[in-house]
């Protein structure tokens, strides 16, 4: 037991009654995690399961956090949490399983995002990249590039993601543009009209893993963008289907989870106890056995530090990226796409 946890447990902490608010995506907090700490500390987690960036934005918005204590954020959407004042500061001393973290994960281009002006805000926990999945029985060549999704061949049978954050860096990147983050105004168009192409190629989006792999198996789908990277990988193989896992060329898209703690939180220090909890080996484990996920703490063979993976920015505009991805989705076209 590590010495944060067994602070935990004091009487004063212990109170009937004590719970830890946590917001967290499917397979963050799983059940003999969260049975372990509650006997460790004493407090009881309520959790929350979100299954979109939007989802968790209004969650989180809609009260200004103070119905979570702590939550699950990537590192490219952290810094609007910051600017809505909706996050404390992490005190790493109060989370010795930092000491246990790989150490690309301790320093390096994939931390950028967790701290604004000079304080940190998230602690890395797990991470996965947008991979290329398809069916070997369909797909004779694994895809090498991310440009086939939108090849005639696999028409109505690719599967994407239903998000216009990511999707609009996706169609950035499959554009050649340099700052895929960051659209320029003379790049709008051609992004939207790749979007427009991609959604006629496509049998059909999904948010969540569970429906992408419905999805995949009634569209008799070939090809998937994998936004949840190999969990989706995971169900698919479980629910029968032949699936294999690419790269593409281009480099793949990769998203970072951090935990961060609500300004709003009824008690810091069992916030940070939970951190530190969900860094130790059988949280990391459970992430890559069951969900198919990369964790931080322990090397994996499908996670290796030599891939290329483009780690997710903060973009120009998150608010812009989803009305026009929500106009997209409905049918329009690009002019009336682009109609303020």
């Amino acid at each position: 037991m590590s010495t944060a946890l067994a602070s935990v447990a004091a009487p004063a902490w212990a109170a009937e009654g004590t719970r830890l608010r946590v917001l967290a995506w499917p397979g963050y907090a799983e059940p003999e995690v969260v049975k372990r700490f509650e006997q460790r500390s004493g407090a009881q987690v309520a959790l929350t399961v979100i299954d979109s960036d939007v989802d968790l934005w209004q969650k989180m918005t809609a009260r200004q956090g103070r119905d979570f204590d702590v939550f699950a954020v990537n590192t490219a959407e952290l810094r609007r949490y910051v600017r809505q004042d909706l996050l404390a500061e992490i005190k790493p001393s109060l989370i010795p399983n930092l000491a246990k973290q790989l150490p690309r994960f301790r320093s390096g281009s994939a931390l950028a995002g967790l701290s604004v002006d000079g304080s940190r805000y998230g602690v890395p926990f797990t991470f996965a990249e947008m991979g290329l999945i398809y069916d070997r029985s369909r797909v004779q060549e694994a895809p090498d590039s991310i440009a086939a999704l939108w090849d005639p061949r696999y028409r109505g049978r690719v599967i994407a993601y239903n998000g216009g954050t990511h999707n609009f860096t996706l169609a950035a990147q499959s554009l050649g543009l340099p700052k895929p983050f960051e659209l320029s105004v003379q790049q709008w168009r051609a992004s939207i009209e790749r979007l427009i192409a991609l959604r006629r190629n496509a049998g059909g989006f999904y948010t969540r893993p569970e429906e992408s792999v419905a999805l995949f198996k009634r569209r008799q789908a070939a090809l998937m963008l994998a936004n949840f990277g190999r969990q989706q990988l995971l169900q698919l193989r479980a629910a029968g289907v032949d699936a294999a896992y690419a790269i593409p060329k281009e480099g793949a898209l990769a998203w970072l989870d951090c935990w961060v703690i609500t300004r709003q939180a009824q008690d810091s220090q069992l916030a940070h106890a939970w951190i530190n909890h969900v860094l130790e080996d059988e949280a990391s484990r459970l992430l890559g056995s069951r969900q198919g996920l990369g964790n931080t703490t322990l090397e994996s063979s499908d996670y290796r530090a030599e891939d290329k993976l483009i780690w997710l920015e903060p973009v120009e505009s998150e608010e812009r990226r989803n009305q026009l991805w929500a106009r997209i989705i409905s049918g329009d076209r690009a002019a009336k796409v682009l109609e303020s």
